[in-house]
C-alpha cells in the first residue's frame, strides 16, 4: 500500500480501510471505515484535503484532487466525498462534494466546486462543468452533463449495495494478502 505523506501530512485511514498496493494516497486524506482504493489510483491532498465517508470505493485508474485558495475562493475547494458512494473506473474528481449514495460512472469528470447532492447518479463518461449542482434523484449525462431523467427506485436501492458488495470485495483481496 502506497501511503505518503506530504510535507509531514500523514493519509489517515478508518477502521477496515483498504488501498491497493499500486495506487498512491497522499497527504491530507481521510479515509473513513471500510472505504476500498482499487488498483492505479491516485489520491493527492497536497494543497487542500480529501475526505472519503465510510464504505465507499474508489475503483481502477481514478484520480482523486483538490484545488488551492486562491484571490476569490480563499478555501479553494476541498474533494469531500460522502458515505456509499461508487466511484467507476478511471474516473477524476477535482476540487468538488458528493453527497451520499452517489454512483459516478466510468470515465466520469467531476470538476471544481461542482456538488452532486445524494442519490444521484452521473452517466458514463459525463463531464460535470464547474460549479454546477446535480439535483438529488436524477442522472446526469452528457458533456457537458444534463439531467436526463429520474432515477428509478430500484436504482436508488442499487447504489448503496454496489457500495456494500465492494466492502465485501476488499475484505476478500485484504484476506488473500495476508495468505
Amino acid at each position: 500500500m502506497a501511503i505518503r505523506s506530504y510535507l509531514g501530512i500523514q493519509p489517515t485511514l478508518g477502521a477496515g480501510a483498504w488501498v491497493d498496493e499500486t495506487a498512491q494516497v497522499i497527504g491530507r486524506v481521510e479515509l473513513g471505515a471500510d472505504v476500498s482504493v482499487w488498483p492505479f489510483v491516485l489520491i493527492r491532498g497536497d494543497v487542500n484535503q480529501v475526505r472519503i465517508g465510510a464504505r465507499s470505493n474508489v475503483q481502477d485508474a481514478s484520480i482523486i484532487h483538490v484545488s488551492r485558495p486562491h484571490p476569490g475562493n480563499d478555501a479553494g475547494w476541498p474533494t469531500l466525498i460522502g458515505e456509499d458512494v461508487v466511484i467507476g473506473h478511471k474516473v477524476a474528481l477535482h476540487g468538488c462534494t458528493i453527497h451520499d449514495r452517489v454512483l459516478v460512472g466510468i470515465g466520469a469528470i467531476v470538476l471544481d466546486g461542482v456538488v452532486v447532492e445524494s442519490d444521484v447518479i452521473v452517466g458514463a463518461g459525463s463531464i460535470v462543468t464547474p460549479g454546477k449542482t446535480l439535483e438529488s434523484g436524477f442522472l446526469y449525462v452528457g458533456s457537458p452533463a444534463r439531467r436526463s431523467r429520474e432515477i428509478t427506485a430500484q436504482e436508488r436501492t442499487r447504489i448503496p449495495k454496489m457500495a456494500a458488495d465492494y466492502v465485501r470485495l476488499k475484505q476478500e483481496y485484504a484476506a488473500n494478502k495476508e495468505k
